[in-house]
């Protein structure tokens, strides 16, 4: 188990699922916008009767619309996992057994990074995931590319956006020793 003493000051529980979650919070913010923009080019069509032009637009809006409750059910996961890989470092320390589990997505990752930065295990996990070849750009999950057809499988479903409720064992603000000077 991690000694206490050198554990770094906590952030809030609010600064933790903003910095798990924030490319896909800014994701969202961005289909957001692009739902409105297709909804307004979809209204154009529809009032000139472009009946082509309007099921085009009508199916960018759908596309992007979903896309907003997909992106704020994935941050939702990738809370989850952190709040899961928190513990699980807290008490066994880094090992490369559970990072390799995070590694397919930039999402993961930073999940897994975000909980190794709040307990000083930051630079270890950067460190294995280098080289392993993983770069900062690395944005497309690993599955999508070995398995076109991952839409049509369970695990990406229930691993990408139905993340089950995880309750943290300990409170990490509480744990953290006040240092009087």
């Amino acid at each position: 188990m991690l000694d206490i003493h050198k554990l770094p000051k906590q952030p809030s529980v609010a600064i933790s699922f903003w910095n798990v979650g924030s490319l896909l919070y800014y994701s969202s913010a961005l289909f957001m916008l692009e739902s409105f923009f297709y909804w307004s080019k979809f209204k154009e069509a529809y009032i000139n009767e472009a009946i082509l032009l309007s099921l085009f637009w009508l199916g960018s809006v759908l596309f992007a619309f979903s896309h907003i409750f997909m992106v704020v059910m994935d941050g939702w996961s990738r809370y989850q996992n952190y709040k899961r890989i928190k513990d699980y470092l807290f008490v066994h320390g880094f090992t490369p057994k559970i990072a390799r589990l995070y590694k397919g997505s930039k999402c993961q990752r930073t999940a897994f990074l975000v909980a190794a930065r709040e307990l000083g295990m930051q630079d270890e996990v950067l460190r294995y995931y280098r080289r392993l070849g993983i770069k900062w750009y690395h944005f497309v999950p690993h599955f999508m590319i070995k398995d076109p057809f991952f839409l049509f499988k369970k695990y990406f479903w229930s691993r990408t956006f139905l993340e089950k409720r995880y309750e943290p064992k300990f409170n990490y603000r509480q744990l953290r020793p006040e240092i009087s000077l």
